[in-house]
Parts: structure tokens; sequence; C-alpha cells
């Protein structure tokens, strides 16, 4: 019978062997998460003896990482600023830098609830519900609607407002961008498909053989769903909202272009933790002006 260390070395070895990057760091993290250990319990309890089941589980999550499975997917689960998340088969695994797209937005969602006392959010292509949860959970004020054209995202989706505490603040809308969406919101936020088609098959395969295709692939340039939200936007924004958008590293100018013909105004450009291109915070010109000279005057 094995105990923790050694079964943290054979995964680590494997790994090795195998050519994965970081593959210390990665046993530690995937033999911890299935056995519900934190990095600092994996450390200190090596001696542990694992059960028969226990084995048999960590030898299965092996090959499937072999098969370059991510290790988050294996697990099922991944935080994202502070949320644990549930993954399902047809929701995207959330990254690190698009919790640079719920700092951006924070501020102003704040500013929002100061000056109205409530702050509703749309977010578009919810998938597990990382950002709208993650502001919900962050703005006691703000309540949020999760859309998205899959059933197995929204009920993800649904599952993390649970897990996470925020159920009575966030509901969920089955429909492909505005069509069936109802009312006005201060804030539509969006991590759309942005990945040109042609550039599908050469992503990595941790990537492209297991994160949904319909959350990666954006059309013959990439720029599909921004066009439809910015087509749709101007009839479900209240005056003085923002539009929050993460976008691909190369793609500032042209989806800020997109937004510009349809008579928004880029207001800010955000840079993730890598330093690439990936939020743009747009408003509605009209509006937005119309907004600021009212509360001048006031």
């Amino acid at each position: 019978m094995k105990n923790l260390a050694e079964a943290v070395m054979a995964a680590k070895r494997r790994f090795a062997e195998a050519g994965l990057a970081d593959a210390a760091f990665e046993a530690r993290y995937l033999v911890g998460g299935l056995l519900g250990l934190s990095n600092t319990e994996v450390f200190t309890g090596g001696d542990r003896l694992l059960t028969l089941a226990e084995t048999a589980k960590i030898a299965d999550a092996i090959e499937r990482r072999l098969r370059h499975e991510p290790v988050h997917r294996i697990i099922g689960a991944r935080d994202f600023h502070g949320l644990t998340l549930k993954l399902s088969k047809e929701t995207l695994e959330p990254r690190p830098d698009t919790e640079t797209l719920v700092e951006a937005l924070l501020p102003h969602a704040q500013q929002i609830a100061a000056q109205k006392g409530a702050v509703r959010l749309l977010d578009m292509g919810t998938g597990t519900g990382a950002i709208a949860l993650a502001l919900v959970k962050a703005l006691p004020q703000l309540t949020a609607i999760g859309s998205d054209i899959s059933r197995d995202a929204l009920d993800t989706a649904g599952a993390n407002a649970h897990l996470n505490g925020v159920a009575d603040r966030f509901s969920t809308r089955e429909s492909r961008w505005f069509d069936k969406i109802e009312g006005c919101f201060d804030i539509i936020v969006s991590n759309p498909p942005y990945i040109r088609s042609d550039v599908i098959p050469e992503l990595q395969p941790d990537v492209r053989d297991f994160d949904p295709l319909v959350a990666l692939d954006g059309g013959p340039d990439g720029l599909d769903a921004y066009r439809d939200i910015a087509d749709g936007a101007r009839a479900f924004l209240e005056p003085g909202g923002w539009i929050g958008l993460e976008i691909g590293y190369d793609q500032k100018e042209t989806v800020a272009a997109i937004f510009e013909q349809q008579g928004f105004a880029l207001i800010d450009a955000v840079r993730d933790y890598g330093g690439n291109d990936r939020v743009l915070l747009l408003r509605d010109v009209a509006q937005g002006m119309s907004q600021d000279q009212s509360q001048a005057k006031a």
C-alpha cells in the first residue's frame, strides 16, 4: 500500500518523463486536489497511507493528465478570484487572466452602487459563471444574470452560485447573445469566443481537446461574437452603463473599431498579468455624455 509521498513522487516521475512543464507542482496539485488536501497538507502528510480506492483514483488521474487533460478538469473544479468553481464538459476553464476583467469592472460597479443603490449586470456566455459570480460576491448591491446557449453551462453556473453562497443574487437565462434577454443593465460583460476558426487545430491539446469548441471559435476572423454584442448592446444598456469585454492579445484595435461603429467609445484598455491587451471597457457615447451631464447638474 502506497503512502501519500510515494503517490506524489510517482506522479512527478511520470509527468517529467512525458515532458510536462512543472511536473512537481502538477503532481502535488493533482494528488492533493483529488484527496481534498491543501498544498501544506500534501507536504506535511507524506506518511498518510492511501486506500486502494484512492490509489486507483490517482492512477487513473495520472493517465488522464498524460493524455493532456488539464489538471483542473480532472479534479473538476478551479479557484477564480476567491471563488471555487465547478467545471463541466461545456464550460470553458476560467483562466487567471480573466480576473483582469473582474478587477477592471469592480470600481465602476462600486460607483454605480454608490449612485443608484443597486447594480444590474448581464454576463453573456457565462460558462461557469466566473465573471458574474466574482462581481456578485465582491459587491452586495449587485445582481446578475448569466446567459449562455448551453444548458450544461447554465446548470454549472447555477450550481456554482449555490456553492459560493450567492444564488439569491444570480440567475441564468438560455439565450444566444441578446435573443431572449429582457430589461436593461448597468453593466454588460462577456468573455466571448475570439479565436479564429483556422487557428483552432493549432492550439495546445490541453485547450483544443478539452475546452468546448463553441467557447473558443470566434469565426473566420475571431470577431463574430463582438459584432453580435455591439449590434444589440444599446437596447439593453442603462444610460451611463458600461460594457466590459475580454479580447485576444491582438484584437484591441479591431474590437474597439467594431464598437465605435455602433456609437460606443473605448474608455479604457487593460493588460493582463503577462502584459498583453486583455480587457476593453466601453460606453455609449451619447448615453454616457447625457448621464455625466445629469450628474454634474445634480
